[in-house]
């Protein structure tokens, strides 16, 4: 076997390449974050969390399980599951083999709005994000049961239609597929010739990756601004391999952070709270320093972007509203509820924005920009 350096730069560009000929991504950032993907699943032992890759679409033939299958030849010990349980998964990775790289096909099936809620499975994908991620399970017959803890952490990527509970999305590089275009052509992939390429890449991936391994190991990668929290985690091993890459990597690297996180947040609409109290601010109580319960009802079920009108068949009343608020605290940490408000010669229950003033504050994107020009300065006025 040769010895000689592997560069590391071009190696990126030639995964990058090979992606290219069989998916169309949405945008140039995809293909950036996908080869690097690749490569981090190579360095696992160096990172403290790894991102899910979630490739999803709305409708089917949009290319996610395409980009599956050219992920499976570029990673090591690849695992294909479709409906897998989550006891096969976690004993799969805890069985002192080598971590699998899972790739996980039709996700839907699994989370979709008739698939039920399969906590065990999405408390594996959730454990596994980590390092230190375990999951617990009870072992042995009757009385002589023991609990024992089965590691989880190993690389994850998914393919399906729609959308991911939030606790994996959150976790997750997130690829929008679509259609392909009439004028979007790609190469037809042929397993009997194409796996063995996308092999070679994945050998000189695994060797570049030793040689990286010191460079990679206990990297803080420098985050572009305004990227904390969950998306620097989820981002961190990427940018770590792009470092390690040098030339154009870092640079790219970067960029597709920045665009990816920032059409997650566009997309995320956040749990049903969350989206409760953006409404509020930004529909319902926009100028308003008080609302009576009834009339918030009114604008929140006229709403036709909106789920209001239609949560589990019903619209959005008194007691969901009031429940669904008391979860959150007014700046003097006391939940938020309902208040009596003087209308003329009456007085109704209704809803203080100073109450919600700390949770907007703490929970909501920031506000959306007014589309008007400022008015001018009737001091400066000719």
């Amino acid at each position: 076997m040769s010895t000689e350096p592997i560069d590391g730069t071009e190696l990126l560009h030639e995964v990058e390449q090979f992606h290219r000929r069989f998916n169309v991504f949405p945008q140039e950032a995809a293909y950036v974050a996908v080869a690097l993907w690749d490569a981090h699943a190579h360095l696992l032992d160096c990172f403290d969390s790894t991102p899910r890759l979630a490739f999803l679409s709305p409708e089917p033939g949009s290319g996610k399980t395409r980009a599956l299958e050219i992920v499976e030849t570029l990673v090591p010990q690849p695992m294909t599951a479709v409906n897998a349980s989550a006891a096969a998964l976690f004993r799969s990775v805890s069985s002192g083999e080598g971590k699998p790289t899972i790739l996980f096909d039709e996700i839907d099936t699994v989370f979709g709005p008739k698939a039920g809620d399969n906590e065990e499975l999405r408390g594996f994908l959730n454990a596994g994000h980590r390092r230190t991620g375990v999951t617990y399970r009870c072992v042995g017959d009757g009385g002589q049961q023991s609990v024992v803890a089965f590691p989880s952490y190993c690389a994850v990527a998914v393919a399906g239609l729609g959308s991911l509970p939030d606790t994996i999305l959150s976790r997750s590089v997130i690829i929008r597929m679509r259609r392909r275009a009439r004028n979007e052509k790609v190469e037809s992939f042929r397993a009997r010739v194409h796996e063995a390429e996308g092999h070679k890449l994945r050998d000189r991936l695994a060797t570049w990756a030793e040689h990286a391994r010191g460079t990679v190991m206990g990297a803080w990668p420098e985050m572009p601004e305004d990227v904390t929290d969950r998306p620097a985690d989820v981002w961190e091993p990427l940018l770590a391999v792009a470092d390690a890459a040098g030339g154009d990597w870092p640079e790219r690297a970067r960029a597709a952070c920045v665009t990816l996180v920032t059409a997650s947040r566009a997309n995320d609409k956040g749990s049903l709270g969350v989206r409760l109290l953006t409404d509020l601010r930004d529909h319902v109580m926009t100028g308003i320093d008080r609302l009576p319960t009834v009339a918030i009802l009114d604008r929140l079920n006229s709403m036709d972007d909106a789920p209001w009108a239609d949560l589990n068949g019903k619209p959005l009343d008194n007691r969901r509203l009031s429940k669904m608020l008391a979860e959150y605290m007014s700046a003097d940490n006391e939940p938020v509820t309902s208040r009596n408000i003087k209308t003329g010669a009456s007085v109704l229950k209704g809803y203080y924005a100073a109450d919600l003033h700390d949770a907007w504050q703490r929970y909501c994107p920031p506000p959306p920009e007014s589309p008007l020009p400022p008015l001018p300065d009737p001091g400066n006025t000719p």
